[in-house]
Parts: C-alpha cells; structure tokens; sequence
C-alpha cells in the first residue's frame, strides 16, 4: 500500500531521507551543489582546565585532516561546553562545515539523583544542538560521529530535526536533512540504524499528535497506523467497529463515542514476534482524537492542544512500528480505542449511568473525565479475551499528574513491582524517565461511593488526587495480576524542557515503552 509522506511530517529513515526517492546504496542521491557537514563530538577536560579532549572518531578525522580540526578549534577556543556547538569551516575537503559539538565529561555516567544516564542525554543533546546548527548554515547532508553510543547519537539527530510543517507553504517549511553515521565499526551502524527507527517513530507519535483534528479523525487515525504497519511481518491490524464494539457491550466506550458524528474505531494490532504459545504483552493506548470536554466544556484557552488527548494511541501506534520494525521477539498486542468527545444531542450528561463491559455501571458526574470511560472497556477486553502476560496503558488522563510531576517524569500506578522496575530501568536508559505514584485503597474507596450506580467516573473529594483516584478508577476493570497505568498528560508537549525536541506535541515516553516492551522479550 502506497504511503504518502505529507500525512507523516517529515521523518528520516535509514541513512536517507525517507521525503526523497531516488537511492543508492541506502543513501539519498543528492546534486552536486548540496553542502555536506560533520559533527565530531569532544569532552570537556576533567580538571576544569581549558581545552578538549575528542572522541576515538573525531580523532580518526584529526588524523585524516592533518590535524586542522585541532589546530582550528584552538583558535576558536579550545573548550565547547556541554550542549553546545562551535562551527569550523575549512578543516577537510570532504565537507563544507564542522560542528563540534560538546558532550561534557567523558566519565559521565548512571546519576542515581537524576535517575538517568546522563552520558547518552549528553550525546542526544549534542548531536541535536549540532544538526540543527548545520541545518541553519544550508548543510543539507550531515554525517555524524557516534560519540561512543550511535543509538543516542541517531536519536538525538532525527528527534531535534522533526517538524510539523505539511500544512505550511514551502517557503516556511524546514529544509530536509540527510543523515549518516561517520565512521565507527558495524556495532555502531547497527546501534545507528535502532536509534533511527525509535527516533522517526516517536516522531510518527508526534505527527499523530500535532494533526489537527479535522484532519485526524478516528478513522484516519485507524487508516494511517495500518498503512505504516503494513509492509512489516508478523503483524495483523483490524479496526473494529461500532457494531462489534455494541456486540461486546463496550457502553462505557461508545457513551463517549455518540457525541460525535465520527464513528468510533476500536484497533486491534497483533504481533507475533515470540512463540505461538506464549501469552501477549498488551499496550492499551487512549485514543480521544479531540477532547473538547463534552458538557462539562474546557475553558476555550488553549483547547486546541487538545487534539492531543490520543497521545497514549500515539504512543502505543507507533511503539508497535517500532517492536514491529525491531523484530523483538515477543508477543505484543496494542489496544486502541478511538473516538472523540463532543456535544451534540446524544452526548453524555452529568448524572448519566452507563454499564461497561465487565458488567459495572458508571456514575458520569463529568463528562470531561471520558478517558477513563474508554479505557474501561479496553482493559475488560483485554484482561478478559486476551490472556496477558501483563498489561500497560498509556493515557493522557489527568491534568493532575501534571501538577504532581510537569513533564519532569510520566506518572506510573501499578500493581506490580516488576513491571515498575523494568519501566524505570527502561527510562533510565532512553532518558524518558517515570515516576512510581500511589494506589491505595485509600483513593479505590473515593470512586466506590456512588449515588446512582457502583462507580463514580470522579473521586468523591473532586480535584484532590485526581491522578491517582483517576489510577484507582481503572484498576476497578483489571482482573491479570499484572497491570500498570502510565498517565502521560504532564509530558503530552515540550516547550523548552527537552533539548533535543522542538517545541510542540513529544511523543513521549514512546521510547521508553519499546526499550520496556525489548527489556521484557529478553526475560521469556
């Protein structure tokens, strides 16, 4: 099936840019006339003292330039600091620029405060401060230096060069870059190529999200996720309908569904990465393509984020390209329920009872809590119909996990220890932290006192933990033993906090879930 490039913004695969069409060797054929640079990373002397130190490639291109790289960095001013870019012209026939770019101490290392490897950060942020620095001066093909870690290396490169812009005119739209891993050895191409793939698939998430809604309803949402799946193996999707959805008593899901004139999408996609007989990681991923809050309405100011609000489908769409792409070798199912929250006639109300698939009714007080409605009939049908080996979903739920963590972390609510710890280690790796939140018993009681029926869609001390009575709510429809909730509001957009991702809708913690879902592949 043919896929048009405009529907995913701009993404890079491989060595090439997957915008251009003519190849040669997995590389773009380019004119003559376009301008090649290079980034060569270097670290900062450990006693503070002025000067660099490069990496084992940037050494390699010192030698081969008889040392000019060297020699030209020191007239600049040998130091370049952590994240930050010096640009050398002149230094080597084969390339019109160099960005050096600065990747802190060369000890850097697992900061247990920070809970993260501050060494790949260092690597993503450089890199990223160094293609972006080499895009501006008109390079539009840029080899990159691994830097000792080529996976973080890719990474930061493809997620800081995303844009948004197909709806622009041409002459607003960033310039297209060609990437390429310089020098290093086989392992570094084959670390490059994983990090490209994670890279352009948090970036697909991010399409996902920036698509403003009247371009993604549910069923483009559905359309474009099976087109990108499409040429892998081992991979079925389907789209159920709101027929099926009636016939297996998803009320909670369709409630929301009706106040819209676009018809719900319940996605299934299956991968079949492990053996035949072994039971399924399932990934639950809310898919509100508009939340305008029903009846109980938004304030206007700022609701157009809210075509945001199907982050976690992003999430688990693109996680499953990548697991796919990946061949991880696993069972996966990705759940995704799709809709969106309107006002018309049919829409629900404050007060209204709806029944979910497990057979309990629902008091919806606010009918700007919907999230947690759709997810109730996707966690039923996946603890009932599926046999999981566990079950993770991915929401956009709360504003209130905001509050608690910004977009410093994603906050998780599990009943399981294991899963928390191979979510942290996972994070700790990408970079992509989480943050363990509360599930008492204590929040369980707060949407058990109902007037009306044997839940309340809100805690009964309203705003007060929102996030974890909003956790506490969902574990009502989980009977696997093995569950955990990601709530992903806090970390739906970046603004200046991340620096290898521009401003707009992150993606995150998509890399995260895939390094979660390859950490669980290697433990069957």
């Amino acid at each position: 099936m043919a896929t048009s490039m405009s529907k995913f913004g701009r993404l890079y695969w491989g060595g090439f840019c997957a915008a251009k069409h003519t190849f040669h060797n997995n590389k773009a054929t380019f004119c003559s006339s376009a301008k090649k640079g290079l980034i060569v990373g270097v670290y900062e002397k450990d006693n503070q003292e002025e000067g660099f130190e490069l990496t084992s490639v940037g050494a390699q291109f010192d030698q081969s330039s008889q040392g000019k790289l060297a020699q030209l960095l020191n007239i600049a001013g040998p130091t370049v600091k952590k994240g930050k870019t010096k640009l050398l012209y002149g230094v080597h026939e084969d390339y019109n620029s160099v960005a050096v770019v600065g990747l802190g101490k060369a000890t850097a290392g697992y900061d247990e405060y920070e809970e993260v490897d501050t060494k790949k950060e260092n690597i993503r942020a450089a890199v990223a401060a160094g293609v972006k620095q080499l895009r501006e001066s008109g390079v539009r093909d840029v080899d990159v230096d691994p830097c000792s870690d080529a996976e973080a290396a890719a990474e930061g490169a493809t997620l800081a060069l995303y844009s948004y812009d197909e709806l622009k005119e041409q002459k607003k739209r960033k310039k297209l870059v060609n990437l390429s891993v310089h020098g290093g050895n086989g392992s570094d191409e084959e670390s490059w190529q994983r990090g490209l793939t994670l890279g352009n698939c948090q970036n697909f998430a991010r399409t996902l999200m920036e698509m403003p809604a009247n371009y993604l309803t549910p069923t483009k949402f559905a359309e474009m996720t099976g087109q990108k799946l499409q040429p892998l193996q081992n991979v079925t999707v389907t789209a159920h309908t709101k027929h099926w959805a009636t016939q297996n008593k998803m009320e909670a899901f369709l409630s929301v569904a009706k106040g819209s004139d676009q018809l719900p999408v319940f996605l299934e996609i299956k991968y079949s990465g492990g053996e035949s007989g072994n039971e399924p990681l399932v990934l639950v991923g809310k898919g509100v393509t508009f939340d305008s809050g029903g009846i109980s309405i938004k304030p206007a100011s700022n609701m157009d984020l809210m075509r945001g609000d199907m982050g976690g489908a992003a999430n688990v769409a693109s996680a499953m390209v990548a697991i796919a792409t990946l061949k991880l070798p696993i069972n996966v199912i990705g759940l995704i329920p799709l809709c969106e929250n309107l006002i018309n006639g049919q829409a629900n109300k404050p007060g209204d009872v709806v029944r979910a698939m497990n057979g309990k009714t629902i008091q919806i007080d606010n009918t700007d809590a919907e999230g947690r409605l759709i997810l109730a009939d996707a966690l039923c049908y996946a603890c009932a119909k599926l046999q999981p080996r566990a079950v993770v979903d991915l929401a956009t739920l709360t504003g209130a996990v905001d509050v608690a963590l910004g977009s410093g972390a994603t906050g998780m609510f599990t009943t399981s220890t294991n899963l928390w710890q191979n979510m942290q280690k996972a994070g700790i790796r990408t970079g992509d932290r989480v943050w363990r939140m509360p599930l008492y018993e204590h929040y369980t009681k707060q949407i058990n006192e109902s007037q009306l029926a044997d839940l309340n869609n809100i805690g009964k001390h309203g705003r007060s933990a929102g996030a974890c009575t909003a956790a506490a709510f969902l574990k009502e429809f989980v009977t696997c033993k093995d569950w955990a909730h990601m709530d992903i509001a806090g970390v739906m957009e970046n603004k200046d906090e991340i620096p290898y991702l521009g401003k707009g809708m992150s993606g995150r913690p998509m890399r995260t879930l895939v390094e979660f879902v390859a950490g669980m592949a290697s433990k069957q």
